[in-house]
Parts: structure tokens; sequence; C-alpha cells
């Protein structure tokens, strides 16, 4: 089974701390769906003996496209690969896109599975990161969503500056009320050259503290946990049947081929990503060329990639697999380098599964990489 990605490069505005591909300027977008279909068609060769499980429009804001392109680029799909009887196709949604006629519209579609942007539900939030949406849309479109879409995912940022625990407690008992099935939380990080960078260099706003954060993380597992989710990876929460089966393929190391510009792909052996340029993307595909850079992963690469996804999803790491599959050296060097966090009660080895703990699950990203195999090709 493997899935198909396809990047939807347009925002209605920047938000402050996003360092993804994408334009504000919507002048192309009707080239560029041209040119998703065409990509579609294009590669087509690559699965020609996979079956496609999901089909995921991600982005940039893939919303701003009308159901008319949307329903479109999935008619692709479907007229050029093997899909499955009932794929999971999610749409990545903003609040302010959500209308009830779209989301009703949506319902029509083959869309079945909403992932809404959310963020925070406080609107000093918002507009602290720039999010084109206010608290109201959110409360709305939720509101909505709920009566027709059952699989709806949301997303929430911790560790804002001025987020307090208690508001922090009240943003994950707003998303609660809804009935959502799925929430994926992520740390409000600052990536060089975004415009939260400059805000936080120009004294205008204040560095988030990790701190906070890792306090923030702790009560949202705590939480999230009390009410039947699943913490099935570090970033994501599912209630049973609810776990984003894209993403879930990703962690798997399933194949997948990711549609548009700054688009990855990979086919199990070699990773590949387009052009993150949407005219250098557009020339290309108009040429009939795929503007696609490829790099074959070695066998370190794939140990520490599976080290890096293992340890961030409750299927921890195999330390069977490891021997199988890379050898003992590499099993050796995976037992010596995590002794440290064994003995720290950072990492747990149980049923031969290699897990973070939950006092170690905040700082499981620092601990892949001190386990990665480095230069011993």
């Amino acid at each position: 089974m493997s899935g198909i990605y396809i990047h939807i490069p347009f925002c209605k505005q920047a938000c402050h701390y996003c360092d993804f591909h994408f334009s504000t300027s919507m002048k192309k977008k009707d080239d560029m769906v041209l040119a998703l279909a065409k990509e579609i068609v294009m590669r087509k060769n690559e699965f020609s003996t996979e079956i496609v499980e999901t089909i995921y429009f991600g982005g940039g804001t893939p919303s701003v496209l009308s159901n008319n392109e949307i329903n479109f680029l999935i008619a692709e799909v479907y007229k050029n690969y093997k899909v499955v009887e009932n794929p999971e196709i999610t749409l990545e949604a903003n609040p302010d896109d959500l209308s009830t006629e779209r989301i009703f519209e949506l319902s029509k579609s083959q869309i079945n599975r909403l992932s809404i942007g959310i963020q925070s539900f406080y609107e000093e939030d918002l507009q602290l990161m720039n999010r084109a949406h206010n608290s109201a849309e959110a409360i709305n479109c939720l509101t909505e969503a709920t009566k027709y879409f059952d699989n709806i995912s949301l997303d929430l940022i911790y560790g804002i500056p001025g987020l307090t625990d208690e508001m922090w407690k009240k943003n994950i008992e707003t998303a609660l009320s809804f009935g959502i099935p799925h929430i994926s939380s992520y740390a409000l990080t600052v990536e060089p050259k975004t415009a939260l960078r400059k805000l936080i260099d120009t004294g205008k706003i204040a560095e988030p503290q990790d701190e906070v954060a890792s306090n923030h993380f702790m009560i949202l597992v705590e939480t999230l946990q009390k009410n039947g989710f699943i913490h099935y990876e570090l970033s994501n929460f599912g209630k049973e049947g609810y776990f984003s089966k894209n993403n879930s393929a990703y962690w798997l190391g399933k194949k997948y081929i990711g549609i548009g510009p700054s688009a990855h792909s990979y086919d199990g052996e070699k990773r590949g990503w387009n052009i993150a340029n949407n005219s250098l993307y557009l020339k290309s595909i108009q040429n009939d060329e795929l503007p696609l850079e490829t790099e074959t992963l070695t066998i370190s690469d794939r140990y520490n990639e599976y080290i890096m996804t293992g340890l961030r999803t409750i299927w921890g790491v195999s330390l069977e697999r490891i021997e199988t599959e890379f050898g003992l050296e590499y099993l050796d060097y995976l037992k010596k380098q995590s002794q440290k966090f064994l003995n720290d009660d950072l990492l747990s080895i149980e049923n031969n599964i290699l897990k973070p703990t939950a006092k170690g699950k905040f700082l499981t990203d620092g601990i892949a990489s001190d386990l990665f195999y480095l230069n011993l090709e």
C-alpha cells in the first residue's frame, strides 16, 4: 500500500513561524492545478504495481482550491493509479476557508478527512502567529465541520510566548468539547529566515522557552490519554481507528509520491524532492520534464531514518529488525549508544523493542540524533 501527497503551494498570508514552501500570490493558481494534474500522469509508472491507499492535500493551504479543482485532481489520480476501495482522502484546511456552505460542498466530494489548522482558540496567539482566521471562525468551523465529517483532525501549537498552563489546558478542553477523534500538536519552533525569528531578534516577541513547551507537552499527553486518545506518534494523538493513515505510512516506511513544488517522494530505496520554486516547477512540467532530484539512501541513511521514525511512534525500534535489516554491527552500535539513556530512564526495552519512556518522550528527537550512525560507510 502507498500514498500520494499533493502540495498546494498557496496561502492567503504568511504565518510568522512557517518555513514551508508557498506563495501568497494566487496569479498562477490555474496553471498550477493543470501542472499538478500533469505531474500525476507523468509519474504513474512509478506506481505501476502499487495500490494507493491515501491521497493527501497538504500545503500551503489546500483549502484555497475550489471544490472543482480538488475533484479534478482526485479524478486524475483515479484515472492513472490503482486506488483501494475506500482510500483516506485528506484536505488540510484553514478555518477562514471553511464556511458552512463550503463544508457542506466538501462533504459531497470524495474528501473524507479534514485536517484543520486551528493552532489556538485565543485571539492574541492567532495575532502573534499572523494566522488568517480569528477565534470565532475557529469555533464556528468546528461546529459546522463536525455535523458533516466524522474523521477530523485539528492542529494545536504549544509553547507560545504568553500562553500560560491554564490557557493551554483551556485550548485542549475546547478542542475536546467538539468530540474530535484526532489531534496533532507541535511546539512553536523558531526557524531561521522566518518573520518570527525577526520579531524575536528585534525584541518584539519573547523567545519561546523549552521549559514552558516541555510542561505544555506533559499536560497535553496526560489530558489526551485520560480522554481515550492513543499517543501513537510524538506529535499525534488519535482515538482507536482514527490514526492518520497518510502520516503512519511515512513513519512505517511505505512508498509515496509527492506531487507539486517542494514535495518529497520515497520508493523504499531513493528519496526524491521537487524544486521549491513555483515558476521553475511550472516551466519544467510545461516542458514535459520532472523537476525532481533524487538520492539513493545508504544503509546508514536508512538505519538513521528508522531510528528517528521508530522512536517517535508507538511501534518503537525493533532490535530484531535492526539485526536482520542492517546487521550486527548496527545492533551493537545501537545498544552501546542507547545505554546511557536506558540508565537515565529516558529509553526502555520491552519485548525487544526500544522506546522512549514517559520521561524521555519530549526529548525524543535529541535522543534519536545521539543514536544515529555517522560516517561509517
